[in-house]
């Protein structure tokens, strides 16, 4: 692929790049830290239950929010964003006083809030949402029409937060356990939300209201709305667990483009159950639902716009040819179920949880069915598209992503990890170790890098440092005289001893660099590093 073309889709996928540049705000803060009106208290349950009227592009309802006292205190945050407005608040049907600070919504709580006890609030909205200008990037509803002049509606919201269009808890850390969507929409149209479908009541005024049930812990933004005038088709796919029904949602114009394109979910969850362990939402089901926009990670609701066309809307984004053998929607965003919606980051900085290691499974995918040398250069071939510009980790507290180099830098990284590491096995069981040890938690990275470290039997923090916390890439400087060797890692932070290696002539051998000069005997005057390692080298 042309670098150029290359470089644009990162710049429109990863608009995360600015924080150093960025002025934080009050409204980021509240918008991104643990504020004390979030800390004492701890969501359980969510019952959002809204209309919706294409007709107007509006939205009204309320969510009712569940959750348990861990602390007494009588202020609560609730998070939605304008032009969406909060009508009223009630706890027991008493109305409550609410005071808004942008987009934070502090309720004064009437009730004795006694540690322990489980309590719950009904928090009423209407209003027109922001309507998505590029979609998913930037959030909001997607209002459309498909081909036959029918609404074709869905929402999107990872960056900018779920209170873009519904009230909640707008912060990552806290994943609400279970949750009930109720959609009302017109009759003509259906929808399709998280979980599993419980019943769908049909109303005088020629609406009909969808219950969607989510069993497991979901994060915000994996929550999703999609509207339009769909067919469905099922399937079960015999996976670690039992029966898993996999469920498509598309166009009706489109079921026969379908049912032979989402041939790739199976695959996909063949693959990934064999990297990764067993699917993680097995009482929720799994669906992929065709959208207006390219295609979003909700959680049990996968969203697909890729056009029916294999790789990155018809594009290989390695350039190898590799990134052709697959559907790249149906793949990454399907990845995001266990890095994302089962494993989620606690704060955005940490978003490179999510994107590397979905990243890193494009070329897993193709390592599964086509063999270990074309996920290696199909990982290898989109180093072409990193930039960095700024470090992978971001600023904390700010609602605030690293550098979008989260994605195939990230991906580069895992994939040099497993070279050091040296036991393919064993790095499949890291990975599955992940998903079991952190099953549905929320995560630091902190976390994450000493599971790996543990795990593997090394001490991986300079290594971290270096590619999570910096944008160094390690060169490996040598020199070659009456044959003896002379190497060490230069463009390095303190302490990096990661091992490499290298070839020489016809033969493989292991260095073992440190920041100083190390020496040893060699019998041929040539060098090169295996590309497998994301370091670069130069000889003196």
């Amino acid at each position: 692929m042309n670098k150029y073309i290359f470089s644009l889709f990162v710049i429109v996928i990863f608009q995360t790049t600015k924080a150093q540049n960025h002025t934080f705000t009050k409204q980021d803060s509240l918008r991104g830290s643990i504020t004390p009106e979030r800390a004492w208290w701890d969501l359980t349950y969510y019952h959002l239950d809204i209309s919706v009227d294409p007709s107007t592009k509006s939205i009204k309802g309320k969510n009712s929010v569940h959750y348990k006292v861990l602390e007494p205190d009588s202020v609560l945050q609730i998070d939605l964003q304008a032009p969406l407005i909060i009508t009223k608040v009630t706890q027991n049907d008493k109305e409550l006083e609410v005071r808004t600070d942008g987009n934070a919504h502090f309720i004064t709580l009437k009730n004795d809030q006694k540690k322990g006890s489980l309590q719950s609030l009904d928090v009423y909205y209407e209003g027109q949402p922001q309507e998505a200008k590029r979609a998913p990037w930037d959030g909001g509803f997607s209002w459309k029409k498909d081909d036959n002049g029918n609404d074709f509606i869905a929402t999107s919201c990872q960056g900018l937060g779920a209170s873009v269009w519904w009230p909640n808890k707008d912060h990552m850390y806290d994943e609400v356990d279970s949750m009930l969507i109720s959609v009302r929409i017109p009759k003509a149209l259906m929808e399709v939300s998280n979980g599993q479908l419980r019943r769908i009541e049909d109303h005088k005024d020629g609406t009909k209201t969808y219950n969607w049930f989510v069993n497991s812990p979901i994060n915000n933004y994996g929550v999703n709305v999609n509207i339009g005038d769909y067919v469905h088709f099922s399937e079960d796919y015999k996976g670690e667990k039992g029966l898993l029904k996999m469920d498509y949602y598309v166009l009706k114009d489109n079921l026969e483009k379908a049912k032979k394109q989402f041939k790739d979910a199976p695959r996909m969850m063949e693959a990934f159950e064999h990297w990764f362990g067993p699917y993680p939402f097995y009482e929720d089901g799994y669906k992929l639902v065709e959208v207006p926009y390219l295609g979003m990670e909700h959680q049990s609701s996968v969203t697909y716009g890729n056009g029916y066309e294999n790789g990155y809307l018809g594009r290989d984004l390695s350039g190898t040819g590799w990134g052709l053998k697959f559907d790249f929607i149906i793949i990454h965003e399907s990845a995001h179920e266990w890095f994302a919606n089962n494993i989620t980051y606690k704060d955005m900085a940490d978003m490179w949880i999510h994107e590397s290691f979905t990243a890193y499974a494009e070329s897993l995918f193709l390592e599964y069915f086509y063999g270990k040398k074309a996920g290696a250069e199909y990982v290898i071939g989109t180093r072409q598209g990193i930039q960095n510009d700024a470090p992978i980790i971001g600023p904390y507290n700010v609602n605030q992503p690293g550098s979008g180099d989260m994605y195939y830098k990230g991906a580069n990284i895992l994939h040099t990890l497993r070279q050091w590491i040296n036991d393919d096995e064993q790095w499949r069981q890291i990975l599955r170790g992940l998903n079991k040890t952190f099953y549905h938690q929320t995560v630091t990275t902190e976390q994450i890098e000493n599971y790996i470290s543990k795990t593997s039997g090394i001490d991986l923090s300079a290594f971290f440092d270096q590619y999570l916390r910096s944008t160094m890439i390690p060169n490996l400087e040598y020199e070659i005289k009456d044959q003896q060797l002379k190497y060490r890692w230069t463009n390095s932070v303190d302490k990096f001893e990661m091992p490499v290696q290298v070839v020489m002539g016809e033969k493989e051998l292991w260095l073992y660099p440190k920041k100083d000069w190390s020496l040893t005997l060699i019998n041929v005057g040539d060098l090169r590093v295996s590309s497998d390692f994301y370091v670069t080298s130069k000889r003196l």
